[in-house]
């Protein structure tokens, strides 16, 4: 059958490069052309605008915060819902996988609803003075929601994947569960897990549609990579295809890693 296979695609080699060459012209000169609307002194130059250092210092900071929460709470998260055949399991599933088809501007305003001054649980903080939404806070919530399942995915199917011979043998050798997770699970399943932080950073980075909803574009305070973008397309055109080209390095850069782990890890298993 592999045979007949390749026999097809030989025969057919000039359709498929064709198609290939299509596909990727039409995804690489978009970004082609915004490298081609810029140059060296003066994309350095406008990285001095106190604009992009802002959004630049509140996009790295915000999304390495809501990384460090998702790691920390959906790590574990992840190996009871892996390990563990609880009552409700098939519709926590379900929400941990939403976030990623729910269109952004309906997570946007679900998360108003939520930590908005007069919602379900904004109401609450905003009875001792305390405001969520349209604050710094608000940014790092929109990130964690729109971003967690990017890893929470990933670290749960690392999860299912082990072997569980490996913690039946350090249980049986008595070891705790804490200790059997943090001595045996983890180092076996660390460079997917690398993987999955890397691709959830990415997506908090780039988190526009639910930030702008819950969070505003207010400089200094809310306004992110991607908002400052969107806010400079009205005003100072130079700061927006900064911004876009730092993104597209960035995100090449973090594409790049992410290659190299998955290689890293096919070249050991």
């Amino acid at each position: 059958m592999e045979a007949g296979f390749r026999s097809i695609i030989s025969k057919n080699s000039l359709v498929f490069s064709v198609c290939i060459v299509i596909f990727t012209a039409f995804l690489a000169l978009p970004i082609i052309a915004l490298f081609l609307h810029t140059n060296p002194s003066s994309f350095f130059s406008t990285l001095t605008d106190k604009t992009v250092t802002n959004a630049i210092i509140l996009s790295l900071g915000t999304s390495c915060i809501s990384l460090i929460f998702i790691v920390l709470f959906g790590t574990p998260a992840a190996y009871y819902h892996a390990r563990t055949a609880y009552p409700g399991r098939s519709i926590v599933e379900i929400f941990i996988d939403l976030p990623i088809v729910l269109p952004p501007a309906v997570a946007g305003l679900a998360l108003l609803l939520l930590y908005g001054r007069m919602g379900l649980i904004g109401r609450y903080f905003n009875m001792f003075g305390i405001d969520i939404a349209f604050t710094t806070v608000a940014v790092i919530l929109a990130q964690i929601f729109v971003s967690s399942p990017f890893y929470v995915r990933q670290a749960k199917g690392l999860f299912e994947q082990l072997d569980p011979s490996y913690e039946l043998t350090a249980r049986t050798l008595g070891a705790s569960p804490l200790y059997l997770f943090k001595t045996v699970v983890l180092p076996l399943t660390f460079g997917g897990l690398l993987s999955g932080a890397v691709m959830t950073f990415a997506r908090a980075l780039g988190e526009f549609g639910a930030t702008i909803m819950v969070a505003g574009n207010i400089p200094g305070i809310t306004q992110t990579m991607p908002l400052a973008i969107y806010g400079a397309m009205e005003g100072d055109f130079n700061v927006a295809i900064t911004l876009s080209v730092l993104l597209v390095i960035i995100s090449f850069v973090i594409m790049a890693v992410i290659r190299v782990i998955t290689l890293y890890r096919s070249r050991n298993a």
